[in-house]
């Protein structure tokens, strides 16, 4: 069964990030590394699915030609290529 991480962004991100050193590890038993990828797979997608959330939350703070501060949605140069 995979194991949904728990806690914030941060939590998720070293969570994977320790997944990663023990996938690394050759003397990491095969089976507890496939219990971890499939872990760190779950989690991968916890954090992406995040990220989008983010996005598109953001907003960007611009001066329009007066001086104004002007708010724009934020657009994702990764998207438009």
């Amino acid at each position: 069964m995979v194991k949904k991480a728990n806690g914030g962004f941060e939590e998720k991100l070293a969570k994977l990030e320790e997944i990663v050193g023990k996938l690394e590890d050759e003397s990491t038993p095969i089976e507890e590394s496939l219990t971890l990828f499939e872990e760190g797979v779950a989690i991968s997608k916890e954090l992406s699915v995040k990220l989008e959330e983010v996005k598109r939350k953001i907003e960007v703070l611009k001066k329009d030609a007066e001086g104004k501060l002007k708010l724009e949605q934020f657009e994702d140069e990764d998207r438009e290529k």
